[in-house]
């Protein structure tokens, strides 16, 4: 899964985690991607964000905060039905935004297999952002070992060169499962662009069971979510 939480402020403009924890714990998922979230930030009662969804999903979890904001962190973090081993986060470079972006990445074992699942939130006000972006994401992959899912808020439509930099190495699961379908995910009352996605790299032997997009209005983004496989080489 990966969901944009919105700092856990739905669109009736209320902070309701539980809430959120809701929408994750109705879907089973194994991993889930956030973006958007609080750590001991004032806007949201001081709140630890991810301690307490990860408590309210019965989930291990990791987070990494792309800039301190109002005497705390915000971020992105990772939920895991599977401990997680280990993790790496890398901070972008940026162009002109004035806000600091980056990526987390965990790896878990899954049958005694290592597999890498990463979330990233990408530059919303400028293409050339979101391109150098995920030049460095990309970059900063490349000597990944075992499967490797990556999943977020791209803030980038399919027409727009940073998504089809990434489908240069990646498969697309909602693509794969619902090629003629839009996949739109915000905004959530009224979806028009698709810009959440579960993407996986090419070279890696998975492939996508299927894919959906639950309704909800407890973020201004809907989740995506995608039951994958692993195959045998």
């Amino acid at each position: 899964m990966t969901y944009n939480i919105h700092v856990g402020v739905g669109m009736d403009k209320k902070l309701d985690l539980a809430r959120i924890a809701g929408v994750i714990n109705a879907q089973h998922p194994d991993l889930v991607g956030l973006q958007e979230v609080d750590r001991g930030v004032e806007r949201t009662q001081r709140i630890d964000e991810i301690a307490e969804i990860a408590r309210m999903t019965k989930m291990d979890y990791a987070f990494a905060f792309n800039l301190r904001y109002q005497g705390g962190q915000y971020g992105v973090a990772i939920l895991s039905r599977l401990p997680i081993m280990a993790t790496d986060h890398r901070l972008y470079k940026n162009t002109r935004e004035a806000e600091r972006r980056g990526f987390i990445r965990a790896e878990v074992l899954v049958h005694d297999r290592p597999l890498n699942f990463v979330t990233t939130h990408l530059d919303y006000q400028y293409e050339d952002g979101r391109v150098f972006e995920t030049e460095q994401l990309l970059a900063a992959l490349r000597d990944v070992k075992g499967p490797l899912i990556l999943v977020g808020d791209f803030n980038d439509v399919p027409a727009g060169e940073a998504y089809r930099l990434v489908r240069q190495q990646f498969g697309d699961a909602w693509i794969e499962n619902h090629p003629n379908e839009n996949g739109f995910s915000y905004p959530s009352d009224k979806p028009a662009k698709r810009i959440d996605y579960i993407l996986w790299r090419s070279s890696d032997h998975l492939r996508t069971k299927r894919a959906w997009i639950p309704e909800t209005l407890a973020s201004d983004h809907v989740p995506v979510v995608a039951d994958l496989e692993i195959r045998t080489p």
